[in-house]
């Protein structure tokens, strides 16, 4: 005997009979299934659910409501204000965890139905209407349990997206900005994305300078100059880069390691925090990335990760980005006198009276100003001052001031942005930059403007640079040697160089004699030239011959070891 099978389509069930008391019921919880699908959010999901749950209870209008501390509407089908929430009736149904309605007085206070969103902690569903008739409550709890678990779902959709976003934003962020020249732009431009990418109002990357154990934040908003530096030890982002751990904080104020400082220097105030540590390919810290109030409430677990994940990503791209700014000032270096780390030739006791100076005086970071006739070796005594120091790992960098007309001084000295001027067409660094870290050699500084001695002045002074046709203040970390064939006691005198600027950069001086007054030394330089060039021009070793060393002797050397 075959088996019997009764088949029924939805549209047949009992569900959604005329007659059925609860038709109606399943109907809305259909159409809530079908909203969820298409919700794109929590607030799009409640703004269609709301009105036709107001309806199918006989309420005039339907709202989620939450405790912070008061009482208020979250979303509601129509506008709601905090007296229309029955506060005792609100409490109690989350104290409880039960639903319950009222019958109002019968006057202003209508009747109410409320119950809990039990997959929503702190949420409720609340309807009021002059038309409740008491027997809404079950429905409500169904209503309320529907309502709990699609928010459960279109929530974790929206976090599922908001990772996928973020994922393919972070992988982005590495691409764009890899072509990235210098380091500060590049670290304006990423927390400038990443606000974007992570919804918050301000971020700024921390680098850490180890040596001079700080912190350089940028950008720093509302901070002159759009830098901050803070002490390594300092702070959260101070307990970040120590501990190497990431660190979320939902109440700036009310913690303890928050350093209000910044936001007093700023006028800014900092709610909510999210720091991570950048670490390099070799598992170093080389900083910190901070992100300040996020926007509309708190910072998550997803944030935690997603900041993670795009750490890695600037960690990558800075270090890549300085070691090239590195490797462009290391060209700068790629002369024979940096692979022989400078020599200077002699055997008179004015050249080693010379070499015993410098030796000493290359530890220090003491100005020097170097003074003698034209070509008798200042930039070799400035190099050699350099390459015996703890700079010598770090740029050298020559300028001849007396090759720089007053307008080009500015632009060459600190550098311009683009379009500072005509022909502006890239941002530049200038010299006092290149040399960060190094030596700057100003040579020829007797014939330097007026005008720019005081601005050279006022750097000296302040150890910070701006760019032309910039605003931002660029720290430096520089020493100046000077070097002048001039008398410039007597230039101070004649008022042609400034007084103050002539203390600040003879701090220490040294005198190279002529070459006239160390006869002794002829021969030697002779010697080490005519080697030099032969290995340059692959020629086999030559030697002074009898007669040319009489005639070397003989001669005055007006053009000192140049002439030679």
């Amino acid at each position: 005997m075959p088996v019997a099978v009764n088949w029924m389509t939805w549209r047949e069930s009992p569900w959604l009979a005329r007659d059925f008391a609860h038709t109606t019921l399943v109907q809305l919880c259909d159409r809530l299934d079908a909203i969820v699908i298409s919700a794109r959010s929590s607030a799009e999901f409640l703004e269609r659910a709301l009105p036709q749950v107001a309806v199918e209870l006989n309420g005039d209008w339907a709202a989620i409501v939450e405790r912070t501390p008061k009482w208020k509407a979250i979303a509601s089908s129509s506008p709601v204000t905090a007296e229309d929430l029955p506060g005792q009736l609100l409490s109690e149904a989350l104290d409880r965890e039960a639903g319950g309605i009222s019958s109002g007085d019968g006057n202003r206070e209508s009747p109410a139905v409320v119950v809990p969103l039990l997959d929503q902690a702190g949420l409720l569903l609340l309807v009021r209407g002059r038309h409740l008739r008491g027997e809404e409550l079950g429905d409500a709890w169904a209503l309320a349990r529907v309502l709990s678990r699609s928010l459960v779902i279109v929530e974790e959709r929206q976090t599922q997206q908001r990772q996928v976003e973020r994922l393919r934003g972070t992988l982005k962020l590495g691409h764009d900005f890899a072509t990235e020249k210098e380091t500060m732009p590049l670290l304006e431009r990423i927390a400038d994305k990443a606000t974007e990418l992570l919804d918050c109002d301000r971020a700024s990357i921390f680098l850490w300078d180890r040596d001079q154990r700080q912190l350089v934040a940028c950008p720093a908003l509302g901070v002159e100059g759009g830098r901050l530096w803070v002490p390594d030890d300092k702070g959260i982002v101070g307990d970040v880069v120590q501990s190497g751990r990431t660190i979320r904080v939902d109440d700036a104020y009310a913690d303890d390691r928050f350093d209000q400082s910044v936001d007093k220097v700023s006028g800014y105030r900092t709610s909510t925090l999210l720091c991570a540590p950048l670490v390099d390919g070799n598992e170093k810290c080389i900083g910190a990335f901070e992100l300040i109030n996020k926007n509309g409430g708190t910072f998550d677990a997803t944030d935690e990760q997603a900041l993670e994940d795009l750490g890695l990503q600037v960690a990558t791209v800075v270090q890549s980005v300085r070691e090239r700014e590195q490797l462009i000032r290391s060209n700068q270096q790629l002369t024979e006198a940096a692979n022989e780390r400078v020599r200077i030739i002699g055997e008179s006791p004015a050249i080693d009276g010379l070499r015993a100076s410098i030796r000493r005086l290359a530890s220090t970071d003491l100005p020097v100003l170097i003074l003698g006739e034209s070509g008798t070796g200042k930039e070799v005594a400035a190099q050699s001052l350099h390459f015996q120091g703890p700079r010598a790992d770090h740029p050298f960098v020559a300028v001849n001031c007396a090759a720089l007309t007053e307008t080009l001084l500015e632009s060459e000295l600190f550098g311009h942005e683009k379009g500072a001027f005509t022909d502006a067409h890239d941002t530049r660094a200038g010299k006092f930059e290149l040399a960060d870290g190094g030596t700057l050699f100003l040579d020829e500084i007797g014939d330097m403007s007026l005008g720019g001695q005081a601005k050279l002045l006022r750097v000296l002074e302040q150890k910070v640079i701006t760019r032309v046709g910039g605003s931002q203040a660029i720290p430096i970390n520089v020493r100046v040697v000077a070097a002048t064939n001039a008398n410039l006691v007597e230039s101070v005198r004649i008022k042609k160089f400034r007084e103050d600027l002539y203390y600040r950069l003879s701090v220490v001086t040294l005198d190279l004699p002529p070459l006239r007054d160390r006869p002794e030394d002829v021969q030697p330089l002779a010697e080490y030239f005519l080697n030099h060039f032969c290995k340059q021009a692959n020629r086999r070793t030559m030697s002074v011959s009898t007669e040319a060393r009489r005639r070397l002797q003989a001669h005055a050397w007006p053009g000192n070891v140049r002439e030679l």
